[in-house]
């Protein structure tokens, strides 16, 4: 077992309903003036934005609006943000909506106070260092990317063809109202692709050279087993609270560090599809992973495949058939059969690419995550393109 430290300073409000409270909290906390970051029309159709932004104002604070953030958010929205931010003097950011919401609301926290261009803080392979960040609370709408609680954000620059991410607990949201109601109407496709983000995020830390560590090892699995359960109940009926309600607190707890106490991490994976939606920003981050981390497991499986047969017997019940590499083989299928049974792509041909584009993925993940990563097995560019291509559907 690593030496790790864990910090989570969120705190977390769980309930029908809670969202309300978001200007009761700011009040509470000393701020006075916010920006309410939200995505596209679904948020001000529902009535949520005008819901946020009263409980806002309601409490005595001043409020501004940044609406119309896409998936994959791009830097130009974020330095709109900024602009916002700095123009009304906002101490608060409140993000509504889902992971790029919020990925959008910490990077403009960290900009508002940064002495440069906001991508600054994300060009790889220097990336500045952030000096501070404003306070951010985030009403998480899909559960999936985990941000609310999470230590990163990724934003991406479409005149770079790049996707990048910045880290540090300095960028943890001061609070997350966590409310299974705002997510009773998502579509299933979001669904399943928040569902496999989730899966995703434990993936990449109990798959790691470290080993077993039985204790957080126990938890991941806890948590692989409860997504699971609840998956197959969401998708048959949407509006069952109590298992959107699984999904978003397993969500949460995927991405807050928990799964990763003790051990080294991995992220080949979430590396390998982040160049996926900087090429194609409509790709759904949780539908590329659906179609990458089994390809990424088939080329590792014979790295650590006791890894592999402990996902399989403890997650889908297989039964050991005493051959570790069948067995590891058994279980990625088990995994990749779990996603699209939800509706997620199997192929990157189901996501329009053709291997063509691969030659295009290499120099963004060379500027993202260096010559050499991934813990789980090192791989290189070579390793890279041979996990792409496998990707695809069979001739």
């Amino acid at each position: 077992m690593d030496t790790f430290e864990w910090v989570v300073p969120t705190r977390f409000v769980f309930g029908r309903g809670v969202e309300d409270g978001v200007g009761a909290w700011a009040t509470r906390t000393g701020h006075t003036s916010a920006l309410l970051v939200y995505g596209g029309h679904h948020a001000q159709a529902e009535g949520l934005v005008a819901r946020v932004r009263s409980s806002l104002e309601g409490a005595g604070l001043a409020c501004c609006e940044h609406g119309g953030v896409r998936p994959n958010p791009e830097v130009g929205s974020v330095r709109e943000a900024v602009r916002l931010a700095r123009l009304h003097h906002v101490d608060l950011v409140v993000a509504l909506g889902g992971g790029s919401v919020i990925d959008c609301s910490k990077a403009c926290a960290m900009g508002v106070l940064h002495d440069g261009d906001v991508w600054d803080l994300f060009d790889k392979p220097h990336p500045a260092a952030p000096t501070g960040a404003l306070d951010v609370a985030a009403i998480p709408t899909i559960p999936a990317s985990g941000s609310e609680a999470s230590d990163s954000c990724v934003i991406s620059c479409d005149e770079r063809g790049l996707k990048s991410s910045c880290h540090g607990d300095l960028i943890r949201p001061k609070v997350a109202f966590l409310d299974p109601e705002l997510t009773l109407e998502l579509p299933p496709y979001q669904t399943a692709a928040g569902i496999t983000d989730i899966c995703a995020h434990i993936f990449e830390r109990f798959f790691s050279a470290t080993g077993e560590v039985a204790t957080t090892d126990g938890i991941s699995l806890s948590l692989l087993r409860s997504v699971r359960a609840a998956a197959f109940r969401v998708m048959r009926d949407p509006h069952d609270y109590d298992a959107r309600a699984q999904v978003m607190w397993a969500g949460t707890l995927a991405h807050d560090g928990l799964c990763s106490a003790g051990r080294a991490q991995d992220w080949a994976s979430h590396g390998l599809e982040h160049e996926l939606s900087a090429m194609r920003p409509e790709v759904t981050h949780g539908a590329g992973l659906a179609v990458i981390f089994p390809a990424w497991m088939r080329y590792c499986a014979s790295e650590h495949p006791e890894r592999l047969c402990e996902l399989g017997r403890e997650v889908f019940g297989l039964v050991p058939t005493g051959d570790a590499a069948a067995d590891a083989a058994s279980a990625i299928d088990a995994t990749q059969d779990f996603f699209c049974s939800l509706g997620m792509p199997r192929y990157l041909d189901d996501l329009g690419f053709v291997p063509d584009d691969v030659e295009r993925f290499l120099p963004g993940l060379a500027i993202n995550k260096g010559t050499e990563f991934g813990s789980f097995r090192r791989l290189g560019a070579e390793d890279a393109r041979r996990i792409y291509l496998s990707a695809f559907r069979p001739c």
